[in-house]
């Protein structure tokens, strides 16, 4: 009795079907892990968002009334805000409610700032509110192309805040941000509602 295999052409088109589905496996692969990461691109931008929304609304729900002085005396209002245009203050206030766990000398008043610079949205600090020198910028937000801010004051909403008292402060702040890759973000904040 004679053994009887695969001819050469049936073994030629099973190869050619199992070539057809690998190809098709790797290509779903990496599609799969070319959106996967995508993904966590947008999750990451939507992430670094709502950090910005639950900082910036402490921040401004915390601002007071406070004037400060800069390292040469110099008063300063208690509330500045800018159209947020790159490299110029975009909003900087005195803030109450700072925690001081270690017990530090200083008080529970922080100064800060916001500032889009470099296509990223930076928070600074300063250690004393009164004649200091400020810590380095933190990043919050990157891929930045513009932001727009709008204050409300007296039923209105201003393209700036200038107020002719020093120590007055606007009832609301919205911010808009576009972003790449997402575009644009409009928030709105309550300021000062801690008092």
């Amino acid at each position: 009795m004679r053994e009887r295999g695969f001819t050469l052409v049936e073994l030629m088109v099973s190869l050619a079907i199992f070539a057809l589905i690998a190809a098709a496996g790797v290509s779903l692969l990496g599609y799969s892990v070319g959106a996967q990461a995508e993904a966590g691109q947008r999750l990451d931008r939507i992430a670094a968002i709502r950090r910005v929304n639950a900082l910036l609304t402490a921040d401004l729900a915390q601002a007071t009334q406070r004037i400060s002085r800069d390292r040469g005396g110099i008063a300063k209002v208690a509330f500045e805000g800018g159209t947020g245009a790159p490299d110029e203050i975009a909003l900087a206030f005195t803030r109450r409610g700072w925690s001081n766990e270690a017990g530090e000398g200083r008080s529970s008043l922080q100064k800060v700032e916001y500032r889009l610079a470099g296509g990223m949205l930076q928070r600074q600090i300063w250690p004393m509110v009164d004649g200091a020198d400020p810590l380095p910028p933190a990043i919050l937000l990157q891929h930045v192309r513009s932001i727009t801010l709008h204050y409300r004051t007296g039923g209105e909403w201003r393209d700036r805040w200038d107020s002719t008292k020093p120590g007055a402060l606007p009832s609301a702040v919205e911010m808009t941000a576009d972003i790449e890759g997402t575009g644009a973000v409009r928030q709105l904040f309550l300021t000062g509602t801690g008092y």
